[in-house]
């Protein structure tokens, strides 16, 4: 396979080390609990309301999931909080990993069925649903892997999707250059803004030149899935700041997103810090090659 055929599979396939798919099923699945227990838990909230405030979300009613009932929740929550245990270990990683992926799209589509949907789920979601299917790997595992890769970037493809379609929802529903000229940060930081934040509601200019930053670093964000190497490190570094400085002054943190920036980096690594011995696995380096998007630097 040769040309652009060629250089397509290559962006999908080209081999990532175990080890890393390893340390996104950690990210992953350690999670969960600190999701469903304090950032989603308004699903147990919701399965005690009248069923005919259930407004299921457009995938929830072709899914056909029901309203909630609290015994059905509470349930759900120690499949899935159990599932993803099991999986984080790396056993049984196909059977526990989908349940607990599916498990929790019940879940969070129940969440966001009463009036308030969170586009800073999307990338977890996509992570939970990919991951399973990357096979065994460990923490010390630097063997190359094709399905791993394919899971981390579509991980990846979905970080970037989440940024670049606020983007196209910021000119689709507020205009362009409407939005970026509007008072959107002022009136949030006079609703939630910290008292750091609250310093700068009298301030405008500076409120409207952040809101074309966001705009133009949202519209870019499609190129983290084409650099590489220390400029990829320093993209994904500037987009962590811009979610610290969001939590800073607004106390939004979209956490759920913000962690699977991790998906751009090399997280074997990692598996050098741990204790007892070097990390396994043949040829490390030839198992990532240089030319890939998701190599080490």
């Amino acid at each position: 396979m040769t040309g652009p055929a060629a250089a397509w599979r290559h962006w999908w396939y080209a081999p990532v080390p175990r080890a890393r798919i390893a340390w996104l099923r950690v990210l992953a699945y350690g999670f969960l609990p600190f999701d469903m227990l304090l950032l989603t838990n308004s699903t147990l909230a919701h399965a005690e309301l009248p069923a005919d405030l259930y407004q299921p979300v457009r995938l929830a009613r072709w899914l056909h999931i029901p309203a909630p009932a609290p015994g059905a929740m509470y349930a759900l929550l120690a499949v899935v909080v159990v599932a993803g245990l099991v999986a984080a270990t790396g056993r049984l990683t196909r059977v526990a990993g989908f349940t607990a992926a599916f498990g929790y799209l019940w879940w969070v589509l129940v969440s966001m069925s009463y009036g308030k949907v969170d586009h800073d789920h999307l990338a977890l979601v996509v992570a939970l649903l990919v991951l399973p299917t990357a096979g065994r790997a460990g923490l010390r595992d630097r063997a190359g892997t094709e399905a791993g890769a394919w899971a981390a970037r579509c991980v990846q493809v979905a970080v970037v999707a989440a940024y670049f379609l606020s983007a196209w929802a910021k000119v689709r529903f507020g205009g362009f250059p409407a939005w970026p000229n509007g008072s959107t940060t002022q009136w949030a930081l006079s609703r939630r803004g910290s008292p750091l934040g609250r310093l700068l509601i009298d301030y405008p200019v500076p409120l409207k030149i952040s809101q074309w930053f966001t705009m133009a670093a949202e519209t870019a964000s499609p190129a983290l899935l084409f650099l590489r190497g220390r400029p990829l490190h320093l993209a994904v570094l500037g987009f962590a700041g811009f979610h610290a400085v969001t939590y800073a002054l607004m106390s939004i943190h979209f956490l759920p997103h913000a962690i699977w920036l991790a998906a751009f980096l090399p997280l074997e690594r990692l598996s050098e810090r741990l204790p007892g011995g070097r990390p396994q696995g043949a040829e490390p380096a030839a198992a990532v090659p240089a030319g890939t998007p998701l190599a080490s630097s």
